[in-house]
Protein backbone atom coordinates (compact mmCIF):
# COMPACT_ATOMS: atom_id res chain seq x y z
CA UNK A 1 0.00 0.00 0.00
CA UNK A 2 1.20 3.49 -0.81
CA UNK A 3 -0.21 6.35 1.18
CA UNK A 4 0.11 9.64 -0.64
CA UNK A 5 -0.37 12.67 1.54
CA UNK A 6 0.91 15.51 -0.64
CA UNK A 7 0.95 19.02 0.70
CA UNK A 8 1.77 22.20 -1.13
CA UNK A 9 5.26 22.18 0.39
CA UNK A 10 5.90 18.62 -0.80
CA UNK A 11 4.30 19.22 -4.17
CA UNK A 12 6.73 21.98 -5.21
CA UNK A 13 9.67 19.74 -4.41
CA UNK A 14 9.02 17.34 -7.30
CA UNK A 15 10.58 19.60 -9.89
CA UNK A 16 14.20 18.95 -8.91
CA UNK A 17 14.21 15.13 -9.13
CA UNK A 18 15.85 14.90 -5.71
CA UNK A 19 14.17 12.18 -3.65
CA UNK A 20 15.04 11.41 -0.04
CA UNK A 21 14.10 8.02 1.41
CA UNK A 22 13.97 8.00 5.19
CA UNK A 23 12.56 5.54 7.70
CA UNK A 24 13.38 3.37 10.67
CA UNK A 25 15.59 0.29 10.38
CA UNK A 26 13.91 -2.60 8.60
CA UNK A 27 11.56 -0.45 6.52
CA UNK A 28 13.26 -1.33 3.22
CA UNK A 29 14.78 2.04 2.33
CA UNK A 30 18.35 0.76 1.91
CA UNK A 31 17.19 -2.29 -0.06
CA UNK A 32 15.26 -0.02 -2.43
CA UNK A 33 18.20 2.39 -2.78
CA UNK A 34 20.69 -0.45 -3.46
CA UNK A 35 18.41 -1.97 -6.08
CA UNK A 36 17.97 1.38 -7.83
CA UNK A 37 21.73 1.96 -7.71
CA UNK A 38 22.40 -1.47 -9.25
CA UNK A 39 19.70 -1.30 -11.93
CA UNK A 40 19.68 2.40 -12.80
CA UNK A 41 23.24 3.61 -12.15
CA UNK A 42 23.39 5.27 -15.56
CA UNK A 43 20.27 7.31 -14.77
CA UNK A 44 20.33 8.06 -11.02
CA UNK A 45 23.00 9.09 -8.51
CA UNK A 46 22.46 7.34 -5.15
CA UNK A 47 23.90 8.47 -1.81
CA UNK A 48 23.69 6.81 1.60
CA UNK A 49 23.68 8.72 4.90
CA UNK A 50 25.60 5.99 6.74
CA UNK A 51 28.53 6.10 4.35
CA UNK A 52 29.94 8.86 6.57
CA UNK A 53 31.12 6.45 9.28
CA UNK A 54 28.70 6.54 12.17
CA UNK A 55 30.66 7.15 15.40
CA UNK A 56 30.00 5.42 18.74
CA UNK A 57 27.23 6.94 20.86
CA UNK A 58 29.74 8.28 23.39
CA UNK A 59 31.53 10.26 20.67
CA UNK A 60 28.20 11.63 19.36
CA UNK A 61 27.35 12.87 22.85
CA UNK A 62 30.80 14.35 23.43
CA UNK A 63 30.91 16.20 20.11
CA UNK A 64 27.22 17.01 19.47
CA UNK A 65 25.50 16.76 22.85
CA UNK A 66 23.40 13.72 21.86
CA UNK A 67 22.78 11.18 19.14
CA UNK A 68 19.98 13.42 17.90
CA UNK A 69 22.38 16.38 17.78
CA UNK A 70 24.79 14.35 15.65
CA UNK A 71 21.96 13.22 13.34
CA UNK A 72 20.79 16.82 12.89
CA UNK A 73 24.29 18.13 12.14
CA UNK A 74 25.08 15.35 9.66
CA UNK A 75 21.70 15.65 7.92
CA UNK A 76 22.34 19.36 7.38
CA UNK A 77 25.85 18.60 6.07
CA UNK A 78 24.45 16.03 3.64
CA UNK A 79 21.76 18.40 2.36
CA UNK A 80 24.34 21.15 1.82
CA UNK A 81 26.57 18.67 -0.05
CA UNK A 82 23.73 17.29 -2.21
CA UNK A 83 21.94 20.56 -3.03
CA UNK A 84 24.33 21.61 -5.84
CA UNK A 85 24.14 18.11 -7.35
CA UNK A 86 20.35 18.21 -7.22
CA UNK A 87 20.34 21.36 -9.36
CA UNK A 88 22.11 19.57 -12.21
CA UNK A 89 18.85 18.08 -13.46
CA UNK A 90 20.08 14.51 -13.02
CA UNK A 91 17.88 12.40 -10.72
CA UNK A 92 19.35 12.08 -7.23
CA UNK A 93 18.36 9.60 -4.51
CA UNK A 94 19.47 10.02 -0.90
CA UNK A 95 18.80 7.28 1.63
CA UNK A 96 19.12 7.65 5.38
CA UNK A 97 17.51 7.37 8.75
CA UNK A 98 16.74 10.89 9.91
CA UNK A 99 13.94 13.17 11.02
CA UNK A 100 11.97 15.02 8.37
CA UNK A 101 12.46 18.24 10.35
CA UNK A 102 16.24 17.85 9.99
CA UNK A 103 15.88 17.38 6.23
CA UNK A 104 13.79 20.54 6.01
CA UNK A 105 16.32 22.46 8.09
CA UNK A 106 19.15 21.18 5.90
CA UNK A 107 17.30 22.17 2.74
CA UNK A 108 16.81 25.66 4.10
CA UNK A 109 20.51 25.99 4.98
CA UNK A 110 21.33 24.73 1.47
CA UNK A 111 19.66 27.74 -0.18
CA UNK A 112 16.17 26.21 -0.08
CA UNK A 113 17.12 23.01 -1.90
CA UNK A 114 14.13 21.37 -3.59
CA UNK A 115 13.59 17.73 -2.65
CA UNK A 116 10.84 15.15 -2.18
CA UNK A 117 10.90 13.26 1.12
CA UNK A 118 9.36 9.80 1.20
CA UNK A 119 8.96 7.95 4.47
CA UNK A 120 9.62 4.28 3.77
CA UNK A 121 7.64 2.38 6.39
CA UNK A 122 6.20 -1.03 7.25
CA UNK A 123 4.17 -2.61 10.02
CA UNK A 124 5.90 -3.71 13.23
CA UNK A 125 5.59 -7.43 12.45
CA UNK A 126 7.27 -7.00 9.06
CA UNK A 127 9.98 -4.79 10.58
CA UNK A 128 10.70 -7.33 13.32
CA UNK A 129 10.90 -10.20 10.81
CA UNK A 130 13.22 -8.28 8.50
CA UNK A 131 15.53 -7.23 11.32
CA UNK A 132 15.65 -10.57 13.15
CA UNK A 133 15.55 -13.05 10.27
CA UNK A 134 16.62 -11.34 7.06
CA UNK A 135 19.24 -8.96 8.47
CA UNK A 136 20.24 -11.15 11.42
CA UNK A 137 20.05 -8.17 13.78
CA UNK A 138 17.42 -9.25 16.31
CA UNK A 139 18.75 -6.73 18.83
CA UNK A 140 17.30 -3.96 16.63
CA UNK A 141 13.80 -5.46 16.69
CA UNK A 142 12.95 -3.80 19.98
CA UNK A 143 10.42 -1.36 21.38
CA UNK A 144 12.76 1.60 20.88
CA UNK A 145 12.89 0.90 17.13
CA UNK A 146 9.11 0.52 16.96
CA UNK A 147 8.75 3.84 18.85
CA UNK A 148 11.16 5.50 16.37
CA UNK A 149 9.07 4.18 13.48
CA UNK A 150 5.88 5.52 15.12
CA UNK A 151 7.56 8.89 15.67
CA UNK A 152 8.59 9.13 12.00
CA UNK A 153 5.11 8.07 10.88
CA UNK A 154 3.51 10.79 13.02
CA UNK A 155 6.03 13.37 11.80
CA UNK A 156 5.25 12.42 8.19
CA UNK A 157 1.55 12.83 8.87
CA UNK A 158 2.04 16.25 10.42
CA UNK A 159 4.11 17.62 7.54
CA UNK A 160 2.19 15.96 4.71
CA UNK A 161 5.02 13.68 3.63
CA UNK A 162 4.35 10.75 1.34
CA UNK A 163 4.52 7.35 3.05
CA UNK A 164 5.58 4.27 1.10
CA UNK A 165 4.36 1.28 3.12
CA UNK A 166 6.51 -1.67 2.03
CA UNK A 167 4.75 -4.24 4.23
CA UNK A 168 2.88 -5.90 1.38
CA UNK A 169 4.79 -4.60 -1.65
CA UNK A 170 7.40 -6.42 -3.70
CA UNK A 171 10.80 -4.87 -4.19
CA UNK A 172 9.87 -4.37 -7.86
CA UNK A 173 6.81 -2.34 -6.88
CA UNK A 174 8.85 -0.19 -4.51
CA UNK A 175 11.54 0.44 -7.13
CA UNK A 176 8.92 1.34 -9.71
CA UNK A 177 7.27 3.79 -7.32
CA UNK A 178 10.51 5.55 -6.35
CA UNK A 179 11.74 5.64 -9.96
CA UNK A 180 8.42 7.23 -10.91
CA UNK A 181 9.02 9.95 -8.34
CA UNK A 182 12.60 10.45 -9.55
CA UNK A 183 11.28 10.84 -13.08
CA UNK A 184 8.74 13.47 -12.04
CA UNK A 185 5.56 11.41 -11.59
CA UNK A 186 3.73 13.45 -8.97
CA UNK A 187 0.22 12.16 -9.36
CA UNK A 188 -1.12 10.67 -6.13
CA UNK A 189 -2.09 7.06 -6.53
CA UNK A 190 0.21 6.41 -9.49
CA UNK A 191 2.43 4.15 -7.44
CA UNK A 192 1.79 0.51 -6.70
CA UNK A 193 -1.63 -0.42 -5.28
Amino acid sequence: MVLNVPSSSCEKRYAMQFVVLTGASGSGKTTIAHAIEQRHAADVDVFYFDRIAVPPAKQMITEYGSGEGWQRAKTIEWMVKLAPLSRSGRPLLFEGQTRLAFLAEGAEVAADAAYLPILVDCDDETRSRRLALERKQPELANESMMDWARYLRAEAGRCGCEILDTSMLSLEQCISHVMGRLNGNKSPGKGPP
